[in-house]
């Protein structure tokens, strides 16, 4: 029986302090609802005391919100705790997420502060949170750079104190997953009522290592994952929520299983683009434009044998279009000949030869071969052959 990895999705919160992402309330019901629709368990709506008009979107949403849990963020401050509850407090599932910097970068560097006064201030946040909402969630922010016999005291501590969840945030993008796996093994190995709260990751991709990071962590004991639609975040970005789902899903090994519906995750992928007007880049994985795109003449042909030679998820699976035969001057015969036939010409292998000479010269001049280009190629040969 595989065990169940709950997805926060933080698009309408750390997706949008990408700069030029900015959401309005109508945009942010509109991608709440259809991230409860795609089957996220979590929704992090906002940062209430930021600004009115986040207050604004995260109690709007948590008056639609059917299903999902509607969380909003805090910082370790009565005023903000009291304000986030204010906002959830139509929500059918409320969540607060409090916490604090952990790490001696963050207790010295922006607190000027001591272990033991952070320890203390990450006990009084979590149990002003209980007085509003029985889920409350805990950061333990920089905990990728926080010593782990501190990070331990402090986890045990806020559950101590009534948290249900605990999120162990990989703030820098630092971590190697060697390191943020054994991070989270340490935390399941020597936190004495750990089995009272999950979890989470919440891993950012400043090197390139969110995804991996956060499957290292559910490996070694995390429960639920933090990500973004199309890994939209601070800085270099978020976890990915597409990737991360289906990891799970492709490596069924692992014994984990999500809510989403994978179908929905390239028109979810799209909406998001378009709403937040950030391009999804193109080598993108699961939602890009040539996630399910063949170029090169060695994996054309094989591809067109058997698809699993090539691609390890079928698209439709995933809500893309098929999947494409891109021609370029690295393409091969089977390729075009693929082409021709969808275009509608019964080519015979000596007409092959004969187009694919024209093709080349063609290819050499331009990016791509597109299908004006074919058509013209077909009836030019038919005309001669004629």
């Amino acid at each position: 029986m595989s065990e169940k990895i709950y997805i926060f999705d933080t698009t309408l919160r750390d997706g949008e302090q990408v700069p030029g992402c900015k959401l309005n309330t109508s945009e942010k019901i509109e991608l709440a609802l259809a991230l409860e629709d795609l089957g996220v368990d979590i929704i992090e709506a906002g940062f209430p005391i930021s600004s009115p008009g986040d207050f604004h979107s995260v109690q709007e949403i948590s008056k639609i919100i059917q299903h999902a849990s509607v969380c909003g963020l805090s910082r370790a401050v009565k005023k903000d705790i009291e304000v986030a509850a204010e906002a959830l407090k139509y929500a059918k599932k409320p969540r607060i997420h409090t916490g604090i910097g952990t790490s001696d970068y963050h207790i010295k560097g922006k607190f000027n502060s001591t272990r033991e006064e952070i320890l203390e201030r990450a006990v009084q946040c979590v149990q002003w949170a209980k007085n509003f909402v029985d889920d409350v969630e805990f950061y333990a922010e920089d905990a990728g750079r926080t010593d782990n016999e501190y990070l331990a005291r402090v986890v045990e501590a806020v559950i101590k104190a009534g948290a249900t969840v605990i999120n162990i945030p990989d703030t820098t993008g630092y971590c190697l997953p060697s390191q943020y796996g054994a991070k989270i093994a340490f935390l399941k190995n020597n936190v004495p009522n750990i089995d009272k709260a999950i979890l989470s990751c919440h891993c950012h991709n400043d090197l390139g290592l969110a995804t991996a990071n956060s499957i290292e962590g559910i490996i070694h004991g995390a429960r639920q994952i933090e990500c973004t639609m199309n890994g939209l975040g601070e800085r270099a970005g978020n976890t990915s929520l597409e990737e991360v789902v289906m990891i799970i899903q492709q490596h069924k090994h692992l014994g984990f299983h999500t809510n989403i519906k994978t179908t929905q995750l390239n028109p979810m992928s799209r909406l998001v683009s378009d709403t937040m007007r950030m391009p999804v880049q193109p080598n993108k994985a699961i939602v890009g434009a040539n996630a399910f795109s063949h170029s090169s003449g060695i994996h054309q042909d094989g591809f067109l044998k058997s698809a699993i030679t090539y691609e390890i998820i079928n698209p439709k699976d995933v809500g893309a279009d098929t999947s494409k035969i891109v021609l370029t001057a690295r393409s091969g015969r089977s390729a075009l000949a693929y082409r021709l036939k969808n275009l509608g010409y019964e080519c015979t292998r000596n007409d092959i030869d004969t187009l694919y000479e024209r093709f080349l010269q063609i290819a050499d001049q331009k990016k791509e071969v597109c299908d004006d280009d074919l058509h013209a190629m077909a009836k030019q040969h038919q005309r001669i052959e004629a």
